[in-house]
């Protein structure tokens, strides 16, 4: 009998849950926070390896 190799995807994700539980907080009115940092979690990881790629990038010259 053969093993079915099945891959799965990992869901949804930590920054994934965090950008919808601040999402409905502010809609709320819980938070009252700007729509930019409502939405970091989303953008703050891109930003943080265009850094690091900008670094390294520096240090291979």
């Amino acid at each position: 009998m053969k093993k079915r190799n099945v891959e799965t995807s990992g869901g949804i994700g930590f920054t994934g849950l965090l950008t919808i539980a601040f999402i409905v907080l502010k809609l709320m009115g819980i938070i009252t926070w700007s729509w930019w940092w409502v939405l970091a979690p989303l953008w703050i990881p891109w930003l943080l390896a265009l850094i690091v790629l900008v670094v390294i990038c520096i240090l291979e010259l």
